[in-house]
């Protein structure tokens, strides 16, 4: 094709990718569910190479895939396995951080930085990039912002969008729209940022963010809780609130998935008895050391002990012990690989629903599949939490997902009729499109397709994506 050879000229033979097998990686999903592969990836290095190739590719009629770490569970980077033809454009060359003001509480960061980078660059200045979740490793800036990720301090400072200042966005029609200020007050019209966080790359290419930084975090205390239920683990929520410490994490474990980690574990120790019906973890922090956040910790403990709301809880005593903590919560997704297969569901209803949603969910899934597994893990702080179904062990992902396939629809109508969301912090991509039709409010998914027109009016930026 003329257009790849061209684009080979401008960005260099080693970053447009037609090889099968360079092109591989970028055509599955971290998950293995979604498969499409593209004409070719494509590697920009600079905002202008990204506006290069979203013009060659509108003038050639080839649709756009925008693509970052890859860690997405919803197949938003991958092309439609029947879509039109497509190029993946890969923005891991556009790595730089541009800028850190420690004064201004703000960097600049391309949208290839991988999280953590972004958070160690600002751990340098004394700073806190808050944004957090198990694959901040390799997840980056653009995919985050993207998908509008949220993880475990959205309790504390929200979800990706509530980051972000400004940013930089390449239109599907190659024009380079520059939003990159720093200001947190600007009134002079629609906050367009906003049209593209969370717009999964439907309506253009984010290439950078000016992101807002915190003061670094110089004490923290952290525990695992033991608790006898849902209802009262939002009494112990209720309790930190109002501790006088900031509350950055606050998780909610049901007690399968600690037998599922005591199993399959690698190197975790659990730092209380299995055997409770639910857990908890729960994170305190402060920005000055004089802070007496053990103390606050300790007397939440004794009084939620007191009413009967806390069974039993380990406080970190150093920082291995709370790494160790947050390794249980950040390697479930492995250890529930091992054990069996499971249908996933990313649902948030409203923090006090939270029991009536664990309540509602166990009794309609054990409805219809008494052989399945509830499990339930999610940042019960912002309603965010994660049901999942899991097999019988031994049986195959084929099997199941063939069995119990309604389980995410039960799930989903359950959270939205609590006056909650389908879709908490992974995005919609290509696997909750159904769960769009269902349950979005038609006026709203107007308005989208209206700006999805106006914006984007040949349909060549992410199709199959997000809009049903």
């Amino acid at each position: 094709m003329e257009t790849l050879k061209e684009l080979a000229e401008a960005l260099g033979p080693r970053n447009c990718l037609t090889e099968a097998g360079d092109v591989a990686p970028y055509a599955v999903d971290w998950r293995q569910h979604w498969h499409g592969t593209p004409a070719a990836v494509l590697r920009p290095g600079t905002t202008e190479e990204v506006a290069i190739a979203i013009r060659a590719c509108a003038a050639a009629g080839l649709a756009v895939v925008p693509a970052g770490g890859r860690t997405g569970l919803c197949g938003g980077a991958v092309a439609p396995a029947n879509g039109p033809p497509s190029v993946v454009l890969s923005l891991e060359r556009l790595n730089r951080i541009r800028s850190v003001d420690a004064r201004d509480f703000s960097i600049v960061a391309e949208a290839g930085c991988i999280v953590q980078n972004v958070q160690q660059a600002a751990a340098a200045v004394d700073r806190l990039f808050p944004l957090s979740w198990g694959a901040q490793g390799s997840a980056m800036v653009g995919g985050a912002l993207s998908t509008n990720a949220g993880g475990i301090r959205t309790l504390r400072w929200g979800n990706a969008r509530d980051l972000v200042m400004g940013l930089e966005v390449v239109l599907p029609d190659g024009r380079v729209l520059n939003d990159l200020r720093r200001v947190r007050k600007d009134n002079s019209g629609y906050a367009l940022r906003h049209l593209f966080l969370g717009g999964e790359g439907t309506l253009g290419v984010i290439t950078a963010a000016a992101l807002r930084i915190v003061p670094a975090l110089k004490r923290v205390e952290t525990a695992f809780v033991a608790v006898p239920s849902p209802e009262a683990a939002l009494n112990l929520f209720s309790r930190v609130m109002e501790s006088g410490a900031d509350v950055i994490a606050f998780e909610l474990i049901i007690g399968e998935c600690m037998d599922i980690v005591e199993r399959n574990g690698i190197g975790i120790r659990i730092p209380l008895p299995v055997g409770s019906p639910w857990y908890v973890m729960v994170e305190l922090a402060a920005a000055h050391p004089s802070v007496p956040l053990r103390e606050m910790l300790e007397d939440t403990l004794a009084a939620g002990a007191e009413a009967e709301d806390v069974l039993d809880a380990a406080i970190a005593d150093n920082e291995a012990q709370r790494a160790m903590i947050w390794r249980i919560r950040e390697d479930w997704p492995d250890c529930g690989r091992r054990e069996a297969p499971t249908i996933n569901t990313d649902t948030a209803v409203p923090v006090s629903a939270v029991p009536e949603f664990c309540a509602r969910v166990k009794a309609a899934l054990a409805e219809r599949w008494p052989e399945g597994r509830l499990i339930a893990i999610g940042h019960a702080g912002d309603g965010n939490i994660h049901v999942s179904l899991m097999a019988p062990r031994g049986t195959s992902y084929a099997d199941w997902t063939a069995r119990a396939r309604d389980a995410e629809g039960i799930v989903n109508a359950i959270s939205v009729d609590l006056g909650g969301s389908f879709s908490a912090e992974h995005g919609i991509g290509q696997s909750k499109r159904h769960a769009m039709a269902t349950h979005k409010d038609p006026v709203a998914l107007g308005v989208m397709r209206a700006v999805k027109a106006a914006i984007d009016p040949r349909g060549m930026m992410n199709p199959g994506k997000m809009l049903p």
